[in-house]
């Protein structure tokens, strides 16, 4: 029997193996309720998918952000190289060429081409309210140690410094999110006018708008100065706001004490530049601001830059607040003398009182513990009480007492024992530097009614001369080495190019013409450390070369060729200019700030500290500002640039280790007319 078969009625049957052909609808017929619903979910994923590609290969021009000159820019911009720059080659100047000086904007003197160009930014920070922090809620101002670690935000202590400047730089910046605006709350919404110095009383002052006013910007370099401070209190606040330091190139932040370091360092800056709606800003921020938390903090970093500050900001403006935070962080910061010995602990708890030695071993930096002076001095002067006083005068007077080598201290002293430690360091950069420093400006800040201070001061003076000078190889460089154990070593730090200005400022108050001629040659030195760089940015330590038959006087070791856009030289060109008249220090002050705007500089607001200030092709970008930059770089630079030696007088005025100018007291404590 044959199989029964099928045959449609119709006459075009095929029994070839090809694949028959149906009709969409008998095969959409066909199919379990199941499949259909996956193959009605696959052609809408497609449909979708193609929409996506056609954007993203038809952008509406209507909404780009780059038009067809800014992309001629960037594209000279790369064809020039790295940074656009020739640098570094024999014949060229790595610092004026193709340099546009006084003149301010994203497109001058930035860090490279290497890194992006910051987008345009969505919602626009409000006056009054700091900007939202990227990547996350705003932080409340006594919440910040409840911030998630993970957020790429971990504090950076001072037992972290040493690892941190051995750490490779950051080659490209991080994704940049578009800030929000925080809602106002219940800040104190003060307005405040910044007051005048006393022989400006009459004027108004609005800054750089007024020419009447002493502060604000008076010429074009001074307004180049205020530029660039503007430019990195933009890159602190879209990023870092009421946060310790901006990381420029991520666009982070980090925390070292939750005290909002950089804002603060900053206060009195803003003042002497007339840059009064910062200083608006911050001040609505401070004053909500606990000065307390929970928080180990060094005392020494601490005083210098936020107790500092505070009081320099309260005799600038008058404004009651500072001052009374001031007492706040003071109390609080006196935990640190409870000690066995007169010596303070380096580390305290603002928040618990509780005080200890550093982490990293049982001694305390002999700097350290002997550059608190003038803060807590004035502390008293300012409020009355006594107790600031005569916890720091303790401590210098146990370290006027102690055994010394002509004069120089070690750089190690124990807080348990009271004791130098044996065999340390003699030297004037890290460590020690600020101790000499801090010899001349307590004698000057009772108008050298303190003896003791001027009899210290000049015995170091005498010990630096014979023991720490050296002559570099083969231009005769006189730099300031170290002295280890017996053997002298020809290693200079930035850090001891503050030794000049100090000098400087010893002989306008009466002390011999030979302090004013090391100071000049010192100073010589520490600009050939900038200068003779091919970025024109000095390293963080020199070597100097010293045997006869050597060709250059510096040796730079790989190690060692960061710059942390430190002050130090800027500082001792300010003194020297203001007390000689000198024209060519302003000139080499210059030629360092192009060498910062040229090398330093990133898009979008923030500067950053180098890897490698020999190599003007790839100076390897660390992502970090520190507060220093703008609490004193900017800030002694736009002091040189002044005419007017009345802005920050020198006989009214003695400026801190951190530059924040308090006021010269008479014998009695009295501030001096």
């Amino acid at each position: 029997m044959l199989p029964f078969t099928s045959k449609p009625s119709s006459g075009d049957y095929d029994n070839s193996k090809a694949r028959r052909t149906q009709s969409c609808w008998r095969l959409w017929r066909r199919l379990s309720r199941l499949q259909r619903k996956v193959v009605t979910a696959i052609l809408l994923i497609s449909a979708l998918g193609g929409f996506i590609v056609f954007r993203h290969f038809v952008p509406d021009e209507s909404k780009s952000g780059l038009d067809s000159d800014a992309f001629a820019r960037n594209a000279a911009g790369r064809n020039k190289g790295w940074l656009g720059l020739g640098g570094g080659q024999e014949g060229h100047d790595p610092v004026n060429d193709d340099f546009n000086p006084g003149v301010g904007g994203d497109e001058m003197g930035v860090a490279g081409d290497e890194i992006e160009q910051d987008k345009s930014l969505k919602g626009r920070p409000g006056k009054r309210g700091p900007p939202k922090l990227l990547g996350g809620k705003p932080i409340g101002f006594q919440d910040t140690e409840n911030v998630d670690p993970l957020e790429g935000n971990q504090p950076i202590g001072e037992e972290d410094t040493e690892n941190a400047d051995k750490e490779k730089g950051v080659p490209h910046p991080g994704i940049e999110l578009p800030p929000g605006v925080v809602k106002e709350g219940e800040a104190d919404e003060k307005e405040v006018v910044l007051p005048l110095p006393d022989n400006e009383k009459d004027k108004d002052n609005h800054g750089d708008s007024d020419p009447q006013s002493l502060y604000g910007a008076k010429n074009e370099r001074q307004r180049a100065v205020v530029d660039a401070f503007k430019h990195a209190w933009k890159g602190y606040k879209a990023h870092a706001w009421g946060h310790d330091e901006l990381k420029p190139i991520s666009k982070k932040w980090s925390e070292w004490f939750t005290l909002s370091l950089t804002m603060v360092d900053s206060l009195d800056t803003m003042v002497i530049m007339g840059l009064t709606d910062e200083f608006q800003e911050a001040r609505d921020h401070i004053a909500q601001m606990s000065v307390t938390p929970n928080k180990d903090v060094n005392l020494f970093e601490t005083t210098i830059r936020v107790l500092g500050a505070f009081l320099s900001t309260y005799h600038l403006t008058g404004d009651e607040m500072f001052l009374q935070k001031a007492v706040t962080l003071g109390d609080s910061l006196l935990n640190c003398f409870q000690s066995r010995t007169a010596v303070p602990f380096s580390d305290v708890n603002l928040q618990t009182g509780n005080a200890h030695a550093p982490r990293w071993g049982p001694d305390s930096s002999v700097s350290e513990v002997s550059t608190i002076q003038l803060e807590f001095r004035d502390l008293s002067f300012t409020t009355g009480d006594p107790k600031y006083k005569e916890a720091v005068d303790k401590v210098m007077m146990h370290l006027h007492n102690l055994p010394k080598k002509e004069g120089l201290v070690p750089i190690f002293i124990n807080a348990n024992s009271g004791q130098f430690r044996p065999n340390s360091i003699l030297t004037l950069g890290a460590r020690a530097d600020s101790y000499y420093e801090y010899l001349l400006k307590q004698w000057l800040q009772t108008s050298k009614s303190e003896k003791r201070f001027h009899d210290d001061y000049i015995e170091a003076v005498e010990g630096i001369k014979k023991k720490l000078l050296g002559q570099s190889e083969p231009n005769k460089l006189t730099f300031i080495g170290e002295l280890h154990r017996d053997t002298f070593s020809p290693k200079m730090d930035e850090l001891a190019c503050f030794f000049p200005g100090t000098l400087a400022l010893g002989h306008h108050n009466g002390l011999p013409d030979s302090h004013l001629e090391l100071a000049q040659e010192v100073a010589h030195t520490c600009f050939q450390m900038y200068a003779q760089m091919p970025t024109f940015l000095a390293p963080e330590i020199t070597y100097f070369n010293t045997l006869p038959g050597m060709k250059e006087d510096l040796n730079i070791k790989p190690a060692d060729a960061h710059n942390l856009l430190r002050p130090e030289t800027l500082e001792s060109f300010f003194y020297l200019y203001r007390i000689t008249g000198q024209n060519f220090y302003r000139e080499w002050a210059w030629k360092i700030f192009q060498g910062f705007e040229k090398y330093t500089k990133i898009p979008g607001g923030g500067y950053s500290s180098i890897s490698n200030v020999k190599n003007p092709d790839n100076v390897n970008m660390r992502d970090k500002m520190e507060s220093f930059f703008l609490g004193e770089t900017l800030k002694y630079l736009f002091l040189i640039f002044s005419d007017d030696p009345n802005l920050i007088s020198l006989d009214k005025y003695v400026f801190n280790t951190e530059a924040h100018p308090l006021p010269v007291r008479d014998g009695q404590g009295h501030q001096v007319q």
